[in-house]
């Protein structure tokens, strides 16, 4: 045998198919898997249509071009009971996203300065907060809604007795009123305003790039808010400035003119707001309780109060303990809003339902509902991992 034939590589035998080998049983139990939900799903599905088929109930999404025909408390958008549902459930989806957008928000703020009271040395300012939190913790967020309804509809004075604390500023049980503006230049307004968003992250992240690649500063600052000024002023200007400025005022049983915000769209901000704040905190808490001790202890060496050492030093650190957890809170937040039906608030839930009350599109108003939500829901995560993967430490 020549050395050439001693140093050839020796193929391994061929793989035979066997039960005893782990790969080929994963594979096989995966197969079942996936034909046992198929069958599952195809016998719903048509055990669903034999079922509509019999009951002479029409399936399909074509009565969403049809006439509501019921009215909608607040809409962001007109609406009007001539509209079709279509445009109902789009009114639903705006009140929903304007109550969840508004409560994370407020929730993220009032969340983290209890979390970080809750560290404070203050003993008062620190037991306050605790027992804010426990207590907020354990009532559900069902009877907090209650309670801030009841509130506002049962103890505040009527229209004509209404409280004015401040100039145009009228609180009843019927809401609360704020001078506003309206006019065809408020959506240029608006759109200026967005546009001036966009502008900003894009300078933003240019200005990033450009510090990390040459070492020297961009003045982005001042110019993203002069953008942000000066944008709405030129969409505002563009439109002929038709925007005319309006005062509340009491016309019967009701004021009109101004920025309304209903009873039911306070109680469920505040309901939302002070629940979630509660879980908010304790994250913000256990986040900052992650960062270890010592950069406390050699920032403090440097000089710097504990407040700056908390906003310069530690908070950043913590954001990649806090981003995850927080992505929860605000998807918890905003699925708690479909609570909203219980006080009479119009979200994506309580329109539907009556949609479906009237058309007997049952499964449809469900899958609206649900595709309403998923979508939210998967925004809200896709923007948060974008952010946590943002600010996450990179390796060298």
């Amino acid at each position: 045998m020549t050395t050439h034939q001693k140093n050839a590589p020796v193929s391994p035998p061929a793989r035979r198919m066997s039960w005893n080998d782990p790969g080929v049983r994963a594979i096989a139990y995966q197969v079942i898997v996936l034909l046992l939900v198929a069958f599952a799903a195809w016998f719903l599905i048509s055990n669903t249509l034999t079922n509509l088929a019999v009951r002479n109930i029409t399936t399909g999404f074509d009565f969403l071009g049809r006439e509501a025909g019921f009215a909608i408390g607040e809409s962001a958008i007109s609406y009007g009971p001539a509209d079709s549902y279509g445009r109902a459930v789009f009114v639903g989806i705006l009140n929903t996203l304007r109550v969840a957008v508004l409560g994370i928000v407020l929730a993220t703020i009032f969340g983290t300065l209890l979390g970080i009271a809750r560290l404070s040395k203050n003993f008062l300012l620190n037991k306050v907060a605790s027992v804010y939190v426990e207590v907020m913790r354990n009532v559900p967020l069902l009877l907090q809604l209650f309670f801030w309804y009841a509130l506002i509809t049962e103890n505040l004075p009527g229209p004509r007795n209404a409280l004015n604390p401040l100039p145009g500023v009228f609180i009843s049980n019927r809401g609360a009123r704020i001078p506003g503006v309206d006019g065809p230049s408020l959506d240029w307004i608006f759109w200026g305003f967005a546009l001036a968003i966009i502008a900003s992250v894009v300078l933003a992240n240019w200005a990033r790039k450009r510090h990390e690649a040459t070492g020297h500063m961009f003045p982005a600052g001042r110019i993203v808010l002069a953008m942000l000024i000066g944008f709405p002023i030129v969409g505002w200007l563009i439109s002929g400035m038709a925007l005319t400025f309006e005062v509340p005022e009491l016309r019967g049983f009701n004021y009109t003119g101004g920025i309304s915000m209903s009873p039911e769209f306070f109680a469920l901000l505040a309901g939302l707001v002070i629940y979630t704040s509660a879980f908010v905190a304790e994250v913000v808490r256990s986040g900052v309780q992650s960062v270890n001790s010592g950069q406390w202890e050699a920032a403090g060496s440097l000089g710097l109060s504990r407040a700056r050492v908390l906003r310069l030093v530690v908070l950043p650190q913590a954001l990649r303990v806090i981003i995850p957890p927080m992505t929860s809170q605000y998807l918890n937040l905003t699925k708690n809003s479909s609570l909203a039906v219980a006080i009479g608030y119009p979200d994506i839930v309580s329109v539907v339902n009556t949609t479906l009350n009237q058309t007997g599109q049952a499964i449809e108003g469900i899958l609206i509902i649900m595709a309403a939500y998923l979508t939210v829901s998967l925004s809200i995560s896709i923007f948060m991992n974008w952010y946590n993967k943002r600010i996450a430490l990179v390796e060298r």
